[in-house]
């Protein structure tokens, strides 16, 4: 054997010394997350026995070992648990003054006990941009969020010179996108989205009735939420219905859609590039046949106030007892919604996770699970359900470098969870952990804070 040279022994001693730095960049600060299982939402793998190292909020080392990993300041066995990336709801409503304080950071917990570290709040308020600031900050500990503006409708448009006003005080004032909602008129919508277009700021939410779902898409909606409108638009025109007439989210024309008119829709979908938020949980929940009493049994509903409950309750029931409801035709309807859910994520632009919490029976956080349940009757893969909630919504808002899956380098939000979430999701109901940017809330911290949350309903 050849004798080592001078040369040679000084690049193995550089070599062993960059080994040793970059073991020894880890800060007295740093956490370390051992014994897990990562789930790539990017390639859909599981990279097996994994350590990830986390410090200053971010993931600093992911590694199959670890030499030294007595210094670090917490330790958490992850026990040969899976984790995945905190999830996104892109649909959620959060609360604003006169909400107490307590509940509205309540709110905010009950988004995160679940998992849910991104938050797109859909009905704005000047308070939020405070809030979110704040999280930015992280003077508050909470789920990030994405604020629209307050509610752009037919009674806070009722002209086009107001829309311009509207949307470029809401522009000025730094909201994230514009929420649309009911009742906007065509010519003042054709306002909207031309200032929307020069002040650079998306818009997203319902479908007026007089815009249409056609017009709508090739206004270049950034989401269409609620699948809203695309039942209208499948009634054939020689059927000449009212179109004000369409009911609950296109009920009433259950009877009159032409399922033939999907691909056409599928198509100005996918060309305009615009994103869906089903909310389909909306649908099995409020206007479904369930009783209200089977779901004012559900666990989740003690974090809630009675008095919210007894509207859920005689909300739905009023619904129930309409004679235009027919369980017949619910379930027509649902299985119209779930084709276009199914084909949406085939071939539109993609499909993104919100389940409208909290609207009737959809507490916040949990209600999460119920539109999972809902995305995979409509045959959506777990995987592809991982990412509508996870890498998609970071694309969704130019982040992906930042967040939406687990890699060197990206914000520490992910859930620690027991089971291959790849072969059930139901193992996300029940976290083993949260860390939300780099900050560890441990089952136990997490119950503890839901058994304070569901005390505090009960005293009111």
């Amino acid at each position: 054997m050849k004798p080592i040279t001078n040369g040679l022994a000084l690049l193995l001693l550089l070599a062993m010394a960059a080994c040793g730095q970059r073991e020894a960049v880890f800060s007295p600060a740093a956490q370390l997350l051992s014994n897990v299982n990562i789930v790539d939402v990017e390639t859909g793998e599981i990279l097996y026995n994994r350590q990830v190292v986390v410090d200053s909020g971010k993931i600093i080392r992911i590694d199959s070992t670890l030499t030294d990993v007595a210094g670090f300041r917490k330790n958490i066995d992850g026990a040969g648990g899976y984790l995945i990336p905190g999830l996104t709801e892109m649909h959620a409503h959060i609360p604003s003054p006169p909400t107490s304080q307590q509940r509205i950071k309540e709110t905010l917990f009950l988004y995160l006990s679940n998992g849910i570290t991104t938050i797109r709040g859909m009905l704005g308020h000047p308070y939020h941009l405070d809030l979110r600031s704040r999280i930015l900050s992280d003077s508050l500990s909470a789920p990030r969020v994405f604020t629209s503006s307050p509610s752009l409708n037919g009674n806070t448009l009722p002209s086009p010179e107001e829309a311009r006003a509207k949307v470029t005080q809401y522009a000025e004032e730094g909201y994230d996108f514009l929420k649309i909602h009911p009742g906007i008129k065509r010519d003042v919508f054709d306002t909207l989205v031309k200032t929307a277009r020069e002040k650079g700021i998306p818009f997203s939410g319902h479908v007026p009735v007089e815009v249409g779902i056609r017009h709508a898409l090739q206004s270049g909606y950034a989401t269409i939420d609620h699948v809203d409108g695309y039942l209208e638009g499948l009634v054939p025109e020689e059927a000449g219905v009212a179109p004000n007439e369409n009911g609950f989210f296109g009920y009433n024309f259950t009877p009159l859609a032409d399922t033939n008119k999907i691909d056409e829709l599928l198509a100005l979908t996918r060309e305009n590039g615009v994103w869906v938020v089903p909310t389909q949980s909306l649908f099995e929940r409020w206007f479904s046949p369930a009783a209200a009493d089977s779901l004012l049994q559900q666990p989740e509903m003690q974090y809630m106030p009675q008095a919210t409950l007894e509207n859920w309750k005689r909300v739905k029931e009023q619904y129930l007892n309409d004679p235009a409801w027919d369980p017949e035709q619910w379930k027509r309807f649902d299985s119209i919604r779930l084709t276009l859910i199914q084909k949406l994520q085939q071939e539109g632009k993609g499909l993104l996770l919100g389940s409208d919490a909290p609207q009737l029976f959809n507490v916040p956080g949990f209600s999460i699970h119920h539109e999972i349940d809902g995305m995979l009757r409509a045959g959506i893969s777990p995987l592809e359900i991982l990412r509508m909630g996870s890498l998609y919504p970071a694309r969704f808002f130019g982040q992906e470098k930042e967040w939406g899956s687990i890699a060197e380098g990206k914000i520490a939000d992910f859930v620690l969870i027991r089971a291959n979430p790849l072969e059930d999701l139901d193992a996300l109901k029940d976290p083993e952990g949260v860390m939300l940017r780099g900050k560890w809330h441990s089952r136990e911290m997490i119950t503890a804070r839901l058994e304070q949350i569901a005390e505090n309903q009960k005293a009111k």
